[in-house]
């Protein structure tokens, strides 16, 4: 099978993370990989797989008129392939000049409408439930989204902090953490302001942000939260996963979430999590046992969940683990190959 993975952007984000995690194991199965991004180079270019360049356009105001010049080479390109799989909801404008071949779109994010042309697509798949819901009159195929079960071991990038009485060193606390991008319907500054009453409670807590801004989305909410000095700041790094083995409690206190691949990944390596009850969060978080969920916006029920987990840390931890397993990318390989397979 010739499968053509067309991509908005050159550098890669949670959708793009997860059609490698794909791919590779299609590549492994026998499948023939293309992938396409709107510039000549960039990590994408770099997996491994064939790269051919097509532009889907942006999100800013006319952008979709570079989509439909690109028409004409997206289906000369999709008479070379078996399936052409559209990789976000921008991608999504190359269907009406393929409504005649094979194609996946992969929806991401919570829509607020569904484009007539979205109908054009042979298979629709959606990263929840919550997705899913708000694609009226599509039949969507809820496939969540791929983690790696058993991540390369990382260093912890955060310094190590020992405090201790009588001479003796001891270690300075819990780590609590939040790894993704800083923007607003993140939630960041809620963990910040939820610091005080974690320090309150556990005097040696210590609570890491670990990510950045790679879009530029809101350089304002960037700065507002670098310049916190009740956290530590961290960039991101490669192996995120990895990393999140050495947090005790993972916090997304997102305001809007599709799905949440940050807190399935840290599940997967026994770290429980407090995340909010917002979009696809509650399929990936059984209140509770894996973790506890908390209402968007409300740093005193962010601190309480935290002392929640902490308090029973290993059970939860324990059950994490096993509950991470459905969200492993060789069963989701197996589930969404039978999906776009013509």
């Amino acid at each position: 099978m010739r499968l053509l993975g067309v991509h908005p952007v050159d550098h890669p984000g949670g959708a793009e993370v997860g059609f490698l995690r794909l791919s590779q194991r299609l590549r492994d199965r026998g499948w023939d990989v293309t992938m396409s991004t709107p510039g000549d180079d960039g990590p994408l270019t770099e997996e491994g797989f064939r790269h051919v360049k097509l532009d889907v356009g942006g999100l800013g105001a006319g952008e979709g008129a570079r989509a439909v010049a690109a028409w004409p080479r997206a289906l000369r390109l999709a008479r070379e392939h078996d399936v052409v799989y559209l990789n976000s909801t921008v991608c999504g404008r190359l269907l009406p000049a393929l409504r005649h071949h094979h194609t996946v779109l992969h929806v991401h994010d919570i829509v607020d409408r569904v484009p007539r042309h979205w109908h054009h697509a042979k298979v629709v798949l959606a990263d929840s439930q919550a997705v899913a819901d708000r694609l009226d009159g599509l039949h969507a195929h809820v496939v969540h989204c791929p983690v790696e079960l058993d991540p390369p071991p990382a260093i912890a990038p955060w310094p190590e902090l020992m405090h201790g009485t009588n001479g003796s060193a001891v270690p300075a606390g819990p780590i609590v953490g939040f790894v993704g991008r800083i923007e607003p319907r993140k939630g960041v500054m809620d963990l910040i302001r939820a610091a005080p009453a974690l320090r309150e409670a556990l005097p040696g807590v210590r609570i890491i942000v670990m990510g950045d801004d790679p879009y530029d989305s809101d350089p304002g909410y960037l700065e507002e939260v670098r310049a916190a000095t009740s956290v530590e700041h961290l960039p991101w790094v490669a192996n995120a996963p990895g990393v999140m083995r050495h947090l005790d409690v993972l916090v997304a206190p997102s305001h809007q979430e599709p799905f949440g691949t940050v807190l399935s990944e840290a599940m997967a390596v026994g770290t429980p999590v407090v995340a909010t009850r917002v979009g696809g969060l509650a399929e990936v978080v059984e209140d509770g046992v894996t973790g506890v969920l908390v209402d968007p916006g409300s740093p005193d029920q962010l601190a309480a969940g935290v002392l929640r987990v902490l308090g029973d840390r290993a059970a939860m931890s324990a059950a994490a683990r096993v509950a991470a397993r459905r969200f492993g990318a060789d069963a989701y390989a197996d589930r969404v190959e039978a999906l776009i397979r013509p």
